[in-house]
């Protein structure tokens, strides 16, 4: 166990500044494909600063500061923490894991506990945010890259 716990801390020091590079790359493909590719695929902007911001009590600015501040440091933190040595490669695959894993906390967890409904209430936006996820997490994995040392 003592292992695990040094491998996993020396991951983190390792890819600090990769991972919120690429977290925030991430963030901001999805942020576009909420905004201007989800509009092609279901008619409307999935506005998840809005959601956030009026979950919290605040505003729309609020609640994408909250979107940025989860997928640039929290998101990849817990990537480092879950998939970037228990996936096999390619970088980007396992990226793709860890954005499928957000997916469905998001689909299951988080949209029921705030008014969002399972799966979003429909399929056609729980396949959209399915599509920015695997996104983030593909660009996400490629940025990071590989671990150094088995």
């Amino acid at each position: 166990m003592t292992r695990i716990v040094e491998q996993v801390a020396a991951d983190v020091m390792e890819r600090p500044l990769r991972a919120v590079l690429g977290g925030f790359a991430a963030t901001i493909m999805l942020t576009l494909m909420m905004y201007f590719a989800a509009p092609m695929m279901i008619g409307k902007p999935m506005d998840i600063a809005a959601h956030l911001g009026a979950m919290m009590g605040g505003s729309w600015t609020v609640g994408m500061i909250v979107h940025f501040v989860l997928g640039t440091v929290l998101f990849p933190l817990g990537y480092l923490l879950v998939t970037y040595r228990s996936m096999p490669e390619p970088a980007w695959l396992k990226g793709i894991v860890w954005g499928l894993i957000l997916w469905l906390t998001a689909m299951i967890v988080v949209m029921p506990l705030t008014g969002g409904g399972f799966f979003m209430g429909a399929m056609p936006p729980a396949v959209a945010s399915l599509v920015g996820h695997i996104v983030y997490g593909a660009v996400l994995g490629a940025f990071i890259g590989l671990p150094d040392h088995p």
